[in-house]
């Protein structure tokens, strides 16, 4: 199967993602600095997801340039990564209206190691699709970037049970780690 429709819905349901997430920021109930504060870890909890989403949509986007193909698997593990992704905006408004909370901010964490999980997923279903030997196959085969993500997920979700901040610091390292996109499929795509 070609893979036009799977970047367009997948582009749409993202797209959709970012706008819920927009629409969850209130507009404040009057003209002063001082009624912006109460706004404030709603706004950042924002900008770390739409930094998130769109890390998720630029790597996508690189993945599914370097595939010819679909099949059926890589459709429902497309859809996996999907799901894992539009309960971020659920996470992000939680986390952000109980100001950093223990419970928010661990389950913010899963849902960003599911996230993760499901990528990895995807990446190997179209490795798999695409053969051993594809240079697609042959990019994803170090998934260095990967293992490191999911380990500091794991370590900030343990974290963020006794101190929340600590585990969206570790959260906010793992975007900076990946915030450029993954250069190994556009570096074997050159060759």
């Amino acid at each position: 199967m070609g893979k036009s429709r799977l970047e367009a819905f997948s582009d749409g349901v993202i797209a959709i993602i970012i706008t819920i997430m927009v629409l969850e920021l209130k507009v404040p109930h009057g003209t002063s600095w001082e009624t912006l504060g109460p706004l404030l870890p709603i706004f950042l909890s924002y900008v770390l997801s739409f930094i998130y989403v769109g890390i998720y949509w630029n790597n996508h986007h690189h993945l599914l340039h370097a595939a010819s193909k679909v099949d059926g698997r890589v459709m429902w593990a497309n859809l996996h990564l999907l799901f894992w992704l539009s309960l971020i905006p659920f996470v992000t408004g939680w986390m952000g209206e109980n100001h950093y909370a223990s419970l928010p901010v661990t389950m913010y964490g899963v849902v960003l190691l599911m996230c993760a999980i499901a990528y990895l997923v995807l990446a190997c279903a179209l490795s798999a699709l695409h053969g051993k030997q594809s240079p697609l196959a042959e990019a994803m085969g170090r998934q260095g970037k990967e293992v490191y993500s999911i380990v500091l997920y794991v370590l900030a979700i343990a974290a963020s049970v006794w101190y929340p901040w600590l585990g969206v610091g570790l959260y906010a390292l793992v975007a900076v780690l990946w915030f450029i996109p993954d250069r190994r499929i556009a570096k074997r795509l050159e060759h």
